[in-house]
């Protein structure tokens, strides 16, 4: 695979390849890069750039000892890829995680992004507290004791599976299993572990304030009906997200609904490129 870059994003890339606009992929957590690799054939196939880098920490050498998993820091990463690859614009397409890195770099460089794809991940600004969402989330807390290293270790990392069998039910075949096993591998460096850990530890409940901000560009939303989150989590997308905006959830997928229906998810995507202005 190609190489990245070494300052200031010094991440080994999973993929560059393709010719035309720019399309960053960014992965969630338990996942990594190779988990896009379906999606972005197709689009380099429908001529894009497409960029997947590893998420900061998710390759032992994209650690940096000297930098943490804020949340300004992570959408700071996201922007830094451009710069890094002299990009002034690209379309960014997160999942999970991948989702939070591509809210941030909006909110603080709209101007960066032709379009914003977020999956599985509302804005944080639309989420309202309810014992549903509270119970959903409890791995927040879960990731980021003392000892979930060790927790997520046991067994033969049986809690990797454990999180792909609650947030994808019906998620079932050779792309799941290829997915967990990928982790597995990459959790296996007790550095990357650590560092896919450190971005739980590094949550805080004040969120910076420019990260809050109103985002005025192209966006598509991808939910599903059997998420950690309901559909209905995204319904006030549009107080935040204040450009042309699209949501679809997706019926039938849980967590990874860009996976669980692939098809489906790379209609729509193609779409939404298609609609944006050159």
């Amino acid at each position: 695979m190609p190489s990245g870059p070494t300052a200031p994003y010094p991440h080994p890339l999973h993929r560059d390849e393709g010719e035309g606009p720019a399309v960053v992929l960014l992965h969630g957590f338990p996942d990594t890069a190779a988990g896009w690799d379906t999606i972005a054939d197709r689009l380099v196939a429908e001529g894009y750039r497409v960029v997947v880098p590893h998420l900061r920490g998710y390759h032992p050498d994209t650690i940096d000892p000297a930098r943490g998993y804020g949340a300004r820091e992570l959408a700071t990463d996201a922007l830094a890829v451009l710069d890094a690859l002299d990009l002034d614009d690209a379309v960014l397409v997160g999942h999970d995680w991948g989702a939070v890195l591509a809210y941030g770099a909006a909110s603080l460089a709209p101007e960066r992004l032709r379009g914003l794809v977020a999956i599985a991940i509302p804005h944080p600004r639309t989420l309202r507290p309810s014992p549903r969402v509270a119970w959903s989330a409890r791995h927040f807390l879960t990731l980021r004791l003392p000892w979930s290293a060790a927790f997520v270790r046991a067994r033969g990392f049986r809690h990797v599976e454990t999180i792909y069998q609650r947030w994808a039910p019906d998620w079932e075949g050779p792309a799941r299993d290829a997915c967990v096993a990928a982790v597995k591998r990459a959790f296996g460096d007790p550095r990357v572990l650590d560092a896919a850990l450190g971005y739980y530890r590094a949550l805080t409940p004040v969120i910076p304030r420019e990260l809050l901000r109103r985002i005025d560009v192209p966006a598509l939303l991808v939910g599903s009906t059997h998420d950690l989150l309901p559909g209905s989590a995204f319904d006030r997308s549009d107080t935040v997200l204040t450009g042309p905006l699209t949501v679809e959830i997706l019926k039938g997928a849980g967590h990874w609904p860009h996976r669980e229906r692939e098809e489906r998810f790379v209609d729509l995507l193609l779409a939404f490129l298609a609609d944006l202005p050159a």
